[in-house]
């Protein structure tokens, strides 16, 4: 990865790793492509390693983290994931640690305290925690064996699940002094491996890959249509009423509608969603882990870090928008080994509902330059909310982000790092008694400190940046004062309303770099277009008038680059179950009517209404199909909300610009 990313290699003796492996880790041996990667490592290498689901991937680094002189630094975007791997290896005596949302200022102070003093082998960050000045300083000046990134192909702008922190993490590498890098995914075509090693600079021939194809899983698609699939589905689970099973669909409403259902009929079934709170969503994979519930019915949100190894059975109750997407959540099936099934109830319904989720992240081009103006016009240092400005221009806030992201690696701006613009404080004793510890001066500073916020009903509330102007004294001395309080249990702290700091670096041609990202962001959405329209064509090559019907672990590994020998033999196409079904295309029980006279009448009373969310076709036309926008958020009690949910988003857009008038 660097220049001194080969001049430390390490040949352990074969017998040293063995103990390693079974000493620390518990383990007998090593599973396929284990030994591969981690002799690549040791030898000073960088190397990339695409496993299934359930693979083994995470040894891959933490064996060597424990060979290695210096820190192994490993990015995660699953907070879940890393708390269950740290407390996994400090159950083994492993000195891991993590650093992420969830962490208190003591236990983020407390593990600085442990890097600075060398007493950390593995430490698990969150890709946001890069933005982060202080805590990159502090990375400089460490000693970095190896880092390790999980979920690589999100590097990549052709994967299937782009974030835009990854994008920085190659270059970050290099400025940090990495002397190598492990790259790590389940779900990277031939193109995205491309990507990765050119990224990271890794070898051809240093990319470990163990095959896709997992025999025990029986892969089936079922044509239904919708009234057929929840009737379809119960039979199942009926069936094989102790088998662990997740079913994926694709809107939360989906998912509480159909959990319901399922337990009206007797199955132990719950939804899992990303609309629930944190506390109910850990209490459900606590269930599940435990088996007191049978079958979790959940969005995407569900599955990621979850290490269930007796799951029977995954059933997509709606379509997959992706093939990376159906690989990774047919994974979680059959990782001890024996035989489970993997069921996708296909129709063509879902299509409109996945291709307007795809239009609905598109920004439209005013919006984005406008943002781009706010953004470079607001001097040389400054502080942003992602939640303003993508309520403010109405980009959601993933796309906000990206654009951030594509600034910094265009060298436009920098980050200098995140803070909170409030706090909450509640008083652990009487204000009295807590200005009483200090002498006048402090207690005066205090005071005023205190009169500056607003008080609640338990609650004093702190505008830092107000507090700032208010009292004439540096932000530092008012959180230190803060921290100080909480440290001798005076009070109690909330921090809120978190911001990000740039300072900027150059004025761009505005109108270029515009275009770039407009480009870029319509690059995207017609790619994301593309992955949906190959899930269709995978659900729907098994019926009696194609021809091209094949095994569907081979079209499916195919699309990785994987060819397999033979057919499997036991799939719904190598045993002509489809053949039962109808043929003439997917099931489509909702193809779109016209759009009538009464239709485009109430659309002219919406416009007349003038609000000012619903200015631009493309505005409109997502709040016609039910697609929320930051700006439209508080209009989704309207009538006419969601009324042309059903009409595909290109005609709804056309209609729109025609009755704008543009």
């Amino acid at each position: 990865m660097t220049a001194n990313s080969r001049e430390h290699p390490q040949k352990l003796p074969d017998s040293l790793l063995i103990r390693l492996l079974q000493n620390h880790f518990h383990l007998r041996e090593f599973r396929p492509g284990q030994r591969a990667v981690i002799d690549r490592l040791l030898q000073g290498k960088s190397a990339l390693a695409i496993f299934p689901t359930g693979g083994g991937k995470s040894l891959c680094y933490q064996l060597p983290a424990l060979a290695l002189d210096g820190l192994t630094v490993v990015i995660s975007p699953l907070i879940a994931l890393m708390q269950d791997q740290v407390d996994a290896l400090q159950s083994l005596g492993i000195a891991a640690a993590r650093l992420d949302s969830s962490r208190s200022g003591d236990e983020v102070r407390e593990i600085y305290r442990q890097l600075r003093a060398g007493e950390l082998k593995l430490l698990y960050v969150a890709p946001e925690r890069l933005q982060n000045e202080r805590f990159l300083h502090l990375l400089c000046g460490l000693h970095i064996a190896l880092m390790a990134v999980d979920e690589a192909h999100c590097i990549s702008e052709w994967g299937h699940n782009f974030r835009p922190d990854y994008l920085k993490l190659a270059q970050l590498a290099r400025e940090l002094g990495t002397e190598r890098i492990l790259a790590l995914t389940a779900t990277a075509t031939p193109e995205v491996a491309t990507d990765i090693r050119r990224q990271f600079d890794i070898a051809d021939t240093d990319q470990v890959q163990t095959g896709f194809y997992r025999e025990n899983l029986q892969l089936l698609v079922t044509p239904c249509s919708e009234p057929q699939k929840l009737p379809h589905l119960t039979q199942r689970l009926q069936a094989e009423p102790d088998a662990p099973a997740i079913v994926y669909v694709t809107l939360q409403q989906t998912a509480e509608t159909v959990a319901e259902r399922l337990a009206a009929a007797g199955i132990r079934a719950t939804a899992y969603h990303a609309g629930l709170k944190p506390e109910v969503r850990e209490q459900i994979q606590n269930a599940f882990m435990a088996g007191e519930i049978r079958a979790v019915v959940a969005t995407i949100a569900f599955g990621m870090g979850i290490d269930k190894a007796d799951i029977r059975a995954v059933y997509h109750y709606n379509l997959p928008k992706s093939l990376e997407n159906y690989m990774q959540e047919i994974g979680r099936a059959g990782r001890d080994g024996q035989p489970a099934r993997c069921e996708l109830l296909a129709c063509a319904d879902d299509r409109r509902v996945l291709e307007n989720f795809t239009y609905g992240d598109t920004p439209i081009d005013e919006h984005l330059q406008a943002l781009l103006r706010h953004l470079l016009e607001q001097g040389e240092e400054f502080d942003i909310s992602v939640y303003q400005l993508s309520s403010q221009f109405d980009i959601r806030q993933l796309v906000v982000n990206t654009a951030l992201t594509y600034l910094e690696l265009e060298q436009v701006i920098r980050a200098t790092g995140p803070f909170y613009s409030s706090y909450q404080v509640r008083f652990l004793e009487p204000m009295e008694a807590v200005l009483a510890r200090f002498d006048p001066a402090r207690a005066d500073f205090l005071q005023r400190l205190f009169d500056s916020g607003k008080m609640g009903r338990t609650w004093l509330s702190i505008d830092v940046q107000q507090a700032e102007q208010q009292l004439a004294e540096p932000r530092t001395r008012i959180l230190k004062a803060l921290q100080f309080l909480e440290e001798k249990s005076c009070i109690e702290t909330r921090a809120k309303g978190v911001r990000q700091g740039y300072r900027r670096l150059q004025q761009p041609d505005m109108a270029a770099l515009g275009a770039r990202l407009g480009q870029l962001f319509a690059r995207r959405e017609q790619q994301d277009l593309a992955r949906l329209q190959l899930v269709l064509d995978y659900a729907d090559n098994h019926y009696a008038d194609n021809q091209s019907a094949d095994c569907l672990p081979a079209q499916l590994c195919g699309y990785f680059g994987e060819r397999l020998p033979e057919p499997c033999g036991q799939c719904s196409s190598c045993r002509g179950t489809a053949l039962k079904q109808r043929p003439g295309g997917l099931p489509d029980t909702t193809a779109p009517q016209s759009i009538d006279g009464g239709q485009r009448r109430a659309i002219r009373q919406l416009i007349s209404e003038a609000h000012e969310a619903l200015a631009h076709p493309r505005q409109l036309a997502r709040f016609l199909c039910g697609l929320a926008s930051p700006a439209t958020s508080r209009l989704r009690r309207h009538s006419l909300f969601g009324s042309l949910a059903q009409q595909p988003f290109q005609r709804v857009l056309a209609l729109t610009g025609q009755l704008l008038g543009n």
